[in-house]
């Protein structure tokens, strides 16, 4: 892989770390230090890089924590401790984290791991409201083709050759989803928008 990775029209590695934390947030599929947090506490952590060295929260702070904890739905868990969630509760806790961090860019690895499909659903629903309703940057790693296939606005297929990139209804057209798997074992259905054993 080669290519360079610009922020604002400024290489990504000119940015210090404090800098990069006001400009990228990210949600990875490592569980967390400590599940002794509670909700609340943990999405807190998500105003770092705007604290002082003690963390004492502003009112603004305070405020962006709590919208945070409304657009994901997490008001009846603030209080609850990390460790009594489920799966999906946790990976919702770790999107509203994020988005306290009030980033331009969301990144996001395996969202929906360990999910099931109800929840699956549930939280790239949740992403594409985020994206719409906050005008931010989401983009997330995923194996779950056929939901990204609906919601997303664009994809990027890796696939070891070219890599094609665009809106899902031109990655269609174009057959490129016919050619990420075998075509003797798994064939695409461009009409269904669906992956189907042979």
């Amino acid at each position: 892989m080669s290519g360079e990775l610009n922020i604002r029209d400024k290489n990504i590695n000119t940015y210090t770390s404090p800098e990069l934390a006001l400009e990228i947030s990210l949600v990875l599929t490592e569980k967390i230090a400590s599940k002794n947090l509670t909700v609340i506490e943990l999405i807190a952590l998500g105003r770092q890089p705007y604290t002082n060295w003690i963390g004492n929260l502003s009112t603004k702070d305070t405020d962006v924590i709590n919208d945070s904890i409304a657009k994901v739905d997490l008001q009846d868990l603030k209080h609850k401790k990390c460790y009594e969630l489920s799966d999906g509760q946790m990976q919702r806790v770790m999107i509203a984290r994020a988005l306290a961090q009030d980033t331009s860019i969301m990144l996001l690895d395996e969202p929906t791991t360990h999910l099931d499909l109800y929840h699956k659903a549930n939280i790239l629903k949740l992403l594409k409201s985020i994206a719409y309703t906050t005008k931010k940057t989401i983009l997330f790693t995923t194996h779950e083709i056929e939901l990204a296939i609906q919601l997303c606005d664009k994809m990027l297929l890796i696939n070891g050759k070219d890599n094609p990139f665009g809106q899902p209804c031109e990655l269609i057209e174009q057959k490129h989803f016919e050619n990420l798997f075998p075509s003797d074992i798994i064939q695409f259905d461009s009409k269904t928008r669906s992956f189907r054993l042979k």
